[in-house]
């Protein structure tokens, strides 16, 4: 393996010698050595340790690391990053709400967009349910004082409670039983699910849903990052609150 240069330079700078480091990470000096010499790749805590004491970032040391970690590429989970969600082909929902035979979970604030970009999107989803696919919805608590006060910050006239309701009515058109829980949690981050693909926004400051940043993901892998969003959907929804049959 090549030789760790940016280390190397890191403990000339901070004056280490590979004793010095090792001292301070507790282990042994010549570990330290093939840490530099044949780019060996330290134990987690050992990287975290010696970027501490160098005052440099794991990243900036053991930046390949930190690419594998990352899991990008073709054969990876990540297909496209948007600065906005805006910026997400209107294509990407459409496509794979009609891929999606197993499960389509919704897990936006209000999802109101959906109803926008998706022709037809209750007559799409209650064929979808009714050929036995898992179709649910996780919305904003419209009167939770969560969601009063991220009102307050995006202050537009569409408030979210109207948001949440507009897709509740679309929800009911649907006439398939499609269950619906309420939480606050998901206020920062939206999820959308559809059998081995999903949607993630993460809101950012005071801007409105459209300005999150957002990934598009096609699961790859068992525990990848994925599987990790699906947890959480699963653990909010757990936790919801399920909505009251609207009259």
């Amino acid at each position: 393996m090549a030789r760790n240069d940016e280390l190397r330079r890191a403990m000339s700078a901070a004056g280490f010698t590979a004793a010095d480091l090792a001292e301070r990470c507790d282990v042994d000096a010549k570990t330290v050595e093939r840490w530099v010499s044949r780019g060996r790749v330290p134990h987690p805590r050992s990287r975290v340790r010696a970027a501490e004491v160098l005052s440099k970032d794991v990243s900036m040391l053991w930046p390949d690391i930190i690419r594998r970690a990352a899991k990008l590429g073709t054969d990876r989970e990540l297909v496209g990053m948007y600065p906005r969600r805006a910026d997400l082909p209107r294509s990407i929902f459409r496509e794979a709400i009609g891929r999606a035979d197993s499960r389509l979970w919704f897990g936006g604030y209000t999802s109101y967009f959906v109803w926008l970009e998706v022709p037809d999107g209750a007559a799409v989803l209650a064929a979808k349910a009714k050929a036995g696919a898992d179709v649910r919805f996780l919305l904003g608590d419209p009167d939770s004082p969560v969601t009063a006060e991220r009102d307050r910050l995006e202050a537009t006239p569409l408030t979210l409670a109207t948001r949440i309701a507009m897709t509740r009515a679309e929800i009911g058109k649907v006439d398939a039983g499609v269950p619906v829980r309420l939480s606050d949690r998901h206020i920062a981050m939206s999820v959308w699910i559809f059998d081995d693909e999903a949607v993630v926004a993460t809101h950012i400051g005071a801007g409105l849903g459209q300005d999150s940043v957002t990934l598009h993901l096609r699961r790859a892998q068992d525990g990848g990052v994925f599987d990790r969003y699906v947890e959480h959907f699963e653990s909010l929804w757990s936790d919801g609150r399920p909505a009251e049959p609207q009259g």
